[in-house]
């Protein structure tokens, strides 16, 4: 009775190991299945990331529209329009500590003096000649250009809120922003402080 008992238990730990390297191979098997996402749906899922994150907010030229700010189409994430004029900001309202937006969003200025947001288009003035690794250096480091040993990027940039970003949907992002069309617009400087 003993002998069979333990024939029994050996059977059964036997179909237990057998039945767990299953559903591992199963696992590792449908791992390896997952489809690479095509190239048009990196694009797709980096502009939905671009929009829900903002970017437009203070990267794309605006007009005045009948509900308030709205995009201008052929302008879209190209920054701070080089050839607009640069306006002098109230400095009793900066002294006092306030922070001020140009109209369109594009600019701001306050204690870190005035700041421009940046092409992001695929143009040379933009993000044409970035490395994607200059782009997650950016976004996740803060700094300008992702260049090591740069300046960091001036308010209103959240960049801070970025630091955890990973890199499928950094590269979505990057890929998103090489489709756009590019946008010859050098932005200016920062304006120091005591430049203002």
């Amino acid at each position: 009775m003993k002998k069979i008992s333990l024939i029994v238990i050996a059977v059964v730990a036997v179909q237990i190991m057998l039945n767990t390297s299953s559903c591992n191979n199963n696992v590792a098997e449908t791992e390896n299945k997952k489809e690479t996402p095509k190239p048009e749906e990196i694009v797709e899922k980096g502009k939905y990331l671009v929009g829900i994150m903002g970017c437009n907010d203070c990267h794309s030229p605006k007009k005045m529209g009948p509900n308030g700010p709205e995009i201008i189409p052929e302008l879209m994430l190209s920054g701070y329009p080089a050839k607009s004029e640069i306006v002098k900001f109230d400095s009793k309202m900066l002294s006092a500590g306030f922070s001020m937006f140009y109209p369109d969003l594009t600019a701001a200025a306050g204690p870190w003096g005035v700041s421009f947001a940046g092409n992001l288009t695929p143009h040379e003035t933009g993000i044409g000649n970035w490395t994607e690794e200059q782009f997650k250096k950016a976004l996740t480091q803060g700094k300008y250009k992702g260049i090591d040993g740069a300046r960091t990027l001036l308010p209103p940039m959240p960049w801070m809120n970025y630091v955890n970003l990973k890199d499928d949907d950094l590269h979505a992002m990057f890929m998103y922003l090489k489709s756009i069309p590019a946008v010859n617009n050098l932005v200016p400087a920062p304006i120091a402080p005591d430049k203002m």
